[in-house]
């Protein structure tokens, strides 16, 4: 019987797999899936209606908005999470109209943090112009130094912050309400306040002004890893928290803090005063001129000339270099230290006789 089946094949001639159709069905395969991958991340980042503005244009408003609205900018926020603060409070239509406005403007980058008075359905392009208007800023700011104490940190806040005073001292006298850490519970707020610069929103209360300086504290207490080296230094963290406040008020300089920070431990560790006149200060109005005789005479637990000892409290807001100083003191015998000359150096002493030659030098340099 014959195979042939008279249709004028051979077995050379039979149909292989066809395999360059396969290699374009794979390469449309490979575009449909990158292309439902570049959808699917554009919808997660931008949200449903960035994903609305790959298919056509996004909605925006036409004028210039009415009405008054406070967006707030967090720092870090990209332009498309602003667009979406902006999106939620009402100002732009969608989050695409202001992306696309802020894409078409190399100024956009300087948006930065703060709260910004606003309108409501603004056209984005409008809307990002005012948010690079200076004048758009409403966020009160305001600087706390190191080395302000409590009563003169109340004062600032209420002149810059538009916080009554009362309400500051009513919010002050209930430190844990504030969030300080349990370590410190119990004790005064004084030194809890940390010394950065802040921006307030309008309407902050008293409390969420001090909480967010509180906060501010709890930060650095944890960037310092406190409570840890305090233990290690068998000291509590509060007793740190006292000495620092001391060194950031006696040192001038920063690179002094290390060795101003050796003498007072040494001191305290021989059993002797510390005397230091800041503390003294701290019973003393703000703006008090210079001490009296009489005044180093007064017997109260903040002179450190007639009591050993550290104080009763934190006498001013210590930063976090007077923190990190105590708790890594330079290792020496030092006893004592003198502003030197005018520039704020310290010099330091091992003896009594070597510092009465400092101070000498220091009335010679015009400082004391």
């Amino acid at each position: 019987m014959s195979d042939d089946l008279g249709i004028g094949l051979t077995a050379e001639d039979e149909p292989g797999p066809n395999y360059r159709a396969r290699r374009v069905f794979a390469v449309v395969v490979v575009f449909v899936l990158v292309g439902a991958l570049i959808v699917g991340v554009f919808g997660i980042v931008r949200g449903a209606d960035g994903l609305r503005n790959l298919f056509g244009s996004p909605s925006d408003y036409s004028g210039s908005g009415t009405g008054s609205v406070v967006v707030e900018v967090h720092q870090g926020d990209t332009l498309s999470q602003i667009g979406q603060r902006l999106e939620q409070a009402g100002v732009v239509g969608s989050v695409g109209a202001f992306t696309a406005a802020a894409d078409a403007n190399d100024r956009s980058r300087l948006i930065g943090p703060g709260f910004y008075r606003l309108h409501k359905h603004m056209k984005a392009s409008l809307a990002l112009s005012l948010m690079l208007d200076p004048k758009s800023l409403v966020a009160d700011r305001v600087t706390i130094t190191e080395g302000m104490r409590m009563d003169a940190i109340l004062l600032a806040l209420s002149a810059k912050a538009h916080i009554p005073l009362q309400s500051l001292k009513n919010a002050a006298a209930s430190p844990a309400a504030l969030g300080v850490p349990a370590w410190g519970r119990g004790h005064s707020l004084e030194g809890f306040l940390f010394p950065a610069t802040y921006n307030f929103a309008p309407g902050t209360t008293a409390v969420q002004a001090l909480t967010a300086m509180v906060h501010r504290f709890n930060q650095a207490a944890a960037s310092v890893d406190l409570v840890a080296q305090a233990s290690a230094r068998h000291l509590t963290p509060y007793a740190v928290l006292t000495l620092a406040s001391i060194v950031q008020r006696e040192g001038r300089l920063d690179s002094d803090f290390p060795t101003i920070a050796e003498v007072f431990h040494n001191r305290i560790a021989r059993g002797m005063t510390l005397g230091s006149d800041a503390t003294l200060y701290y019973i003393k109005p703000l703006g008090y001129g210079a001490l009296t005789a009489s005044d180093l005479k007064i017997d109260s637990p903040y002179n450190t000339r007639l009591h050993t000892g550290l104080p009763p409290t934190p006498i001013v807001s210590p930063g976090e270099l007077a923190l990190r100083a105590v708790l890594h003191p330079s290792v020496g015998d030092y006893l004592y230290f003198v502003t030197i000359d005018k520039q704020g150096h310290a010099a330091f002493a091992k003896t009594e006789a070597e510092f009465e030659k400092l101070v000498a030098e220091s009335r010679r340099n015009g400082v004391s």
